[in-house]
């Protein structure tokens, strides 16, 4: 093929014989020459023409209405879509924060829900032609393809009395409206009704990635309301954080809960008072009682971006290992510096609570027979009536015969309850003081009481151990005369690990009797500045009574989908969560914010895992 720069010199070219062809003068023919070869040149190049608009864009794309536009009451009709320009199509993710404003300064705030390639003519790419000639391509010319992305919309902001507010979305943009990211903390916080201070949870995220912002700190803290302002304080509308092994649950739990012991949280009390609450955590895995020391793997900077964005942190020096004196089975513990006090439950707290030597095989009919047993024991001996007592109480055949013979207890349900009440000798009345006395000590305002049971071998001895101190918790958090004023006048929060051992819902009378008090209790939580913090893998083993009374619920990884329903957060979350990595969380708080994910600290606020 011959090249074009080979006609380059045809009108002004040289013979070879130093003359030129139609030329009149030497100088005359030196300037056209000169200006034959600058004329060749431009006909070799072509002007490019320039098809992008002229202007800088602002955004990552425009509302469109090819499909139609509208918003409407009912979610399912509401047609919101944007074409995304082929430079911004690589960033755009699935969950990403829009704004679309409005012509007088409103703004829609709204979520990706949907990205979509469509076809921007009328031709098929399904065929031998157009696949060979991609497959010998390097790259993929997005110009022939529309990317749309679909929105939902959440919000409408609008300045009130020069503050960022929400409403409803009432309103439809205009069409070609540009779309921009939602970049600044203050609207994002607003649109996702997220409060500005309070409880620190995670920081926002969107398919794993933390949300950053133009702000210092680029990172968007998620926080739980924690005044009476606005609402009670979500401590008190309790927590659930469930995750499976290895999601970072407990590494989660500790950052949520060293907030809380935080010197300058305090609550109202009824009597004029602002206390810092209390923290008891019952814990089989012997992990909490760490949070006395601070974390040794935390970095100075990381300690300082802490510090900045008024996160607590590092260990709580009044932190004590209440140990439970069981059987012959010894604590040892060598991962942590907080104090260790034994201490035993003694038989006497049996008495307003007969459920706690109800093993799960008496029944309804027997249950009443051990009340009646119970209070004619401890009529006869008094708070000072031991375990060991009430055995000896029920081997005497007199008593057996005359229960019989009056019809108060049939001597069948006598043998029952006898057998049934068995086995309880290495849990009451132990060498240790009993918790009873150490009321003072077990609950302090600031202070974290952990009461690890990782070394009782024996789960029935560990249920009973756990529901005694907690019920004893409870009851005196309800009681219009409570024995133990320090309990009714402290806000307390009130952790259980593994809470789907302790709180399930089955069909015997200890289990029923303790669903019905820890309801009762969730219950009156805001009243009484009562917050439960219960943690599980297993959210689905959880009684439904307790469950609904929950508030917050922080869900990490969890495999079981059984667990994943229970949980009952949104369907395009709920997806998302049999994928998330170490520390991803959905934070589902409807008194709080609108369901979001988060990710939570790298590390730990305290010591966790040594």
């Amino acid at each position: 093929m011959t090249d074009l720069g080979d006609f380059g010199d045809f009108d002004g070219g040289d013979d070879g014989d130093g003359s030129s062809a139609g030329a009149s003068g030497g100088s005359e023919a030196a300037a056209d020459d000169a200006g034959g070869d600058e004329s060749a040149a431009r006909e070799d190049e072509f002007e490019p023409l320039d098809v992008s608009p002229r202007g800088s864009d602002r955004g990552i794309g425009t509302i469109a209405v090819s499909e139609g536009l509208q918003i409407c009451e009912r979610e399912e009709d509401t047609q919101l879509r944007a074409y995304v320009t082929t430079g911004n199509r690589p960033s755009v993710r699935i969950g990403s924060y829009l704004l679309v404003p409005y012509p007088d300064g409103e703004r829609l705030f709204c979520r990706i829900t949907g990205l979509e390639y469509a076809q921007a003519f009328h031709a098929d790419d399904a065929t031998e032609i157009h696949a060979r000639r991609a497959m010998r391509r390097d790259g993929i010319d997005e110009a022939d393809y529309k990317f749309m992305a679909t929105l939902e919309p959440m919000a409408v902001l609008f300045e009130q009395d020069g503050e960022l507010t929400r409403r409803m979305v009432d309103r439809v943009p205009k069409p070609e409206t540009v779309v921009r990211e939602a970049a600044d903390t203050s609207e994002i916080k607003t649109g996702l009704k997220m409060p500005e201070d309070g409880v620190f949870i995670g920081h926002l995220s969107v398919g794993g990635e933390t949300v950053t912002t133009n702000a210092e700190p680029p990172t968007i803290d998620y926080r739980l309301k924690d005044d009476y302002d606005s609402g009670d304080p979500l401590v008190f509308r309790h927590t659930l954080v469930a995750g499976g092994t290895g999601s970072g649950k407990t590494h989660g739990a500790k950052n949520i809960l060293r907030q809380y012991v935080a010197d300058e949280r305090t609550y109202p009390m009824e009597d004029g008072r602002s206390v810092t609450p209390a923290l008891v955590m019952f814990d089989p895995q012997d992990e909490y009682a760490q949070m006395h020391d601070d974390n040794s793997e935390m970095s100075e900077a990381f300690a300082r971006r802490l510090e900045r964005e008024g996160i607590a942190h590092g260990g709580v020096p009044d932190t004590t290992a209440f140990v439970p004196k069981v059987g012959q089975a010894t604590y040892a513990a060598d991962h942590h510096r907080a104090e260790q006090v034994e201490f035993t439950v003694p038989f006497s707290m049996v008495r307003s609570r007969p459920w706690l030597v109800a093993s799960a095989g008496l029944n309804d009919n027997q249950y009443p027979a051990l009340k009646y047993l119970l209070k004619r024991f401890f009529d006869q001996h008094g708070d000072e009536g031991t375990y060991e007592g009430f055995r000896r109480f029920l081997d005497d055949p007199a008593l057996k015969e005359e229960l019989d013979e009056s019809g108060r207890v049939h001597e069948a349900t006598f043998d029952a309850v006898k057998r049934r009440t068995y086995g309880f000798g290495d849990v009451f009345d132990r060498a240790a003081r009993p918790i009873t006395d150490l009321v003072h000590e077990f609950v302090r305002p600031g202070g974290v009481s952990v009461v690890p049971t990782y070394h009782v071998n024996d789960s029935r001895a560990t249920t009973t151990v756990v529901l005694a101190l907690a019920s004893l918790l409870v009851d005196e958090k309800l009681s219009n005369d409570p024995t133990h004023d320090r309990i009714k006048e402290t806000p307390l929060v009130l952790g259980m690990d593994e809470a789907h051992n302790f709180l399930t819902d089955a069909d015997n009378v200890q289990a029923r009797k303790v669903i019905s008090k820890f309801t009762d209790a969730a219950k009156q939580g805001r009243k009484e500045r009562l917050g439960l913090f219960l943690i599980t893998q297993d959210p689905q083993d959880i009684a439904d009574p307790v469950f609904k009374q929950v508030n917050t619920k922080v869900v990490l990884n969890l495999g079981d989908e059984d667990a994943i329903k229970s949980v009952n957060i949104p369907p395009n979350l709920e997806s998302k969560v049999p994928y998330m990595e170490k520390g991803q969380m959905v934070v589902y708080s409807p008194d709080n914010s609108e369901p979001v994910e988060c990710i939570g600290l790298s590390t730990c606020v305290t010591e966790h895992g040594r």
